[in-house]
């Protein structure tokens, strides 16, 4: 059985990660309703060839909370302390949903520290949408948590709903009930407006490393068709679709998902 350890890097906010195995890093980075314990299907099977690390980012599981509200591109700096701390120059990065925006922004900002890009189930911003739609989609999004006075365990089962596809078990079910439970209401809170007004859309035809997105077939909230826009922006990107999966295509599919990846990773690296 492969050994996972749980450490932090010091400094405000600590930052609290997953990691296992040796050699190159590769990075997990987990969706806005998740944490690091999103990755316990794939930690293990990336360690027999990689050093596999999963953070929570800051606000989020084990991680500290912050004063004041969030710079989205406070993480992408988060993601550069995390490496210098593992003395590593360059990593690579998988990104699911919000990760995978985490993922366009580090590679916005710090191209330099990427090997290769893997992203999931995401958008490049919501910049499409009128500021009007935005507003709406934060409201409708904070009003449980805000005014009603609701914690994150009285709305997760109706948000894990939204985010499975058709090969979904009860157990995947659980799993994203029990992710979703456990977040930070303030810091959820302050994310989910920063994500939303974050503007600066990433400019994906600038992207050079090898990139690969894959998505699940039944995902209702960025859909395999939206990521396959984005393939066609990033030049010499490849597209894998799962079928049946949702939202969250690691966690109901890992087997096809982690295959895809690992295949992935071999061809770029050879």
């Amino acid at each position: 059985m492969t050994r996972t350890d749980t450490a932090f890097v010091p400094g405000e906010p600590r930052i609290a990660y997953d990691q296992a195995g040796e050699g190159d890093i590769v990075l997990f980075l987990h969706g806005i309703g998740g944490n690091r314990t999103n990755w316990r299907d794939q930690l293990p099977a990336f360690a027999r060839n990689y050093h596999a690390v999963a953070w929570d980012a800051r606000g989020y599981g084990a991680s500290d909370d912050y004063a004041g509200p969030l710079d989205f591109g406070d993480f992408a700096r988060d993601i550069v302390r995390l490496l210098d701390h593992l003395g590593a120059a360059t990593a690579h990065i998988v990104g699911l949903s919000m990760g995978g925006r985490i993922a366009l922004d580090l590679a916005a900002r710090f191209p330099d520290r990427i090997k290769t890009l893997t992203l999931s189930g995401t958008r490049a911003s919501f910049a499409q949408r009128t500021e009007a739609e935005r507003d709406e989609f934060v409201r409708l999004r904070k009003k449980p948590l805000v005014e009603d006075g609701k914690e994150p365990a009285d709305i997760a089962p109706i948000v894990a709903k939204t985010l499975m596809g058709r090969r979904s078990t009860d157990a995947h079910f659980q799993q994203l009930v029990e992710s979703i439970s456990v977040l930070h209401k303030n810091s959820y809170v302050k994310t989910i407006e920063a994500s939303t007004y974050y503007d600066r859309s990433a400019d994906l035809e600038r992207i050079t490393v090898p990139t690969l997105l894959v998505y699940g077939g039944d995902d209702r909230l960025n859909s395999s068709a939206l990521g396959r826009e984005i393939c066609e922006k990033i030049k010499g990107s490849k597209f894998v679709e799962i079928p049946d999966a949702g939202h969250l295509c690691n966690i109901e599919a890992p087997a096809e998902f982690n295959a895809a990846i690992l295949r992935f990773l071999e061809e770029a690296t050879a």
